[in-house]
């Protein structure tokens, strides 16, 4: 049974699952859908493009799907699509996409702490915690399971790999490759990320593998360009080395360097 607070504001061109709940003074505009079991919390906004999975969790005051802010924002409909499973806390604030590509995307079973912000046009993965006030410019790409700490800006087209640790409180202007810890001012690879590799069952004998193909990329004194055929030639190309080598050659912003 879906339950919606007296006080709450739920336009009827808003498309509502089952056992969904809607607290105080939140508001719903048309055109949008609250998938199965989703939670809206009081004083929550969900505008207009706005598209909820199943088992969502939305905290007080958090805005969604507003329009972006971006000039060149012509009033063109566009969505914000969030998948399933994933928690929205206090007062984020997530815009929906531009003409240019249409939506801003969050993954499944993400978590996005308080204050978080996420630009238009942004494809966030599954399985992504980006803690408490990380803002995120137009146009970023973040893949499966990475993890982003407190007070983090990330600048506009930048792209962080999967699986990558980003320390909190540092500014993030380049592409961040998967696996590894970013830190420092300026940012810099800190290593791998072997403790959340480890948790995810990553192989001993992978880790040794990632840890030698970065220690190419940032250890070796070769350029990118030479790394990537180094490890090209060297290396048994795992789908995991494979996706390093596409990542950062790839990369249009560039990659953090090394200490």
């Amino acid at each position: 049974m879906t339950t919606i607070h007296p006080t709450a504001i739920v336009d009827r061109q808003a498309e509502l699952g089952n056992h969904v709940e809607v607290g105080p003074y939140a508001v719903i505009e048309g055109n949008t859908v609250i998938g199965d079991g989703s939670y809206i919390g009081p004083q929550a906004y969900i505008a207009s493009g706005t598209r909820l999975g199943p088992n969502c969790r939305v905290f007080k005051g958090a805005v969604l799907g507003t329009v972006p802010q971006d000039l060149k924002f012509g009033g063109e409909e566009s969505l914000l699509e969030i998948g399933a499973n994933t928690t929205i806390r206090e007062f984020a604030t997530l815009n929906r996409g531009t003409r240019e590509a249409g939506v801003t995307r969050i993954g499944a079973n993400c978590l996005l702490m308080a204050y978080v912000h996420v630009a238009h046009d942004c494809i966030i993965g599954d399985h992504v915690i980006l803690a408490n006030a990380v803002n995120l410019a137009g146009h970023v790409k973040i893949e499966d399971w990475v993890s982003i700490g407190g007070m983090t800006p990330v600048h506009q087209f930048v792209r962080i790999g999967c699986h990558a640790f980003v320390g909190g409180g540092y500014r993030v202007p380049k592409d961040i490759p998967p696996y590894i810890l970013a830190s420092g001012e300026p940012l810099q690879f800190s290593g791998l990320n072997t403790v959340g590799l480890k948790r995810r069952n990553f192989s001993s004998e992978l880790l040794l593998q990632l840890k030698r193909a970065y220690r190419v990329i940032f250890r070796s004194g070769k350029n990118v360009t030479q790394a990537l055929k180094t490890i090209e030639a060297e290396f048994e190309m795992t789908p995991e080395i494979q996706h390093i080598v596409e990542f950062i050659r790839s990369s249009e912003r560039g990659i953090i360097r090394g200490r």
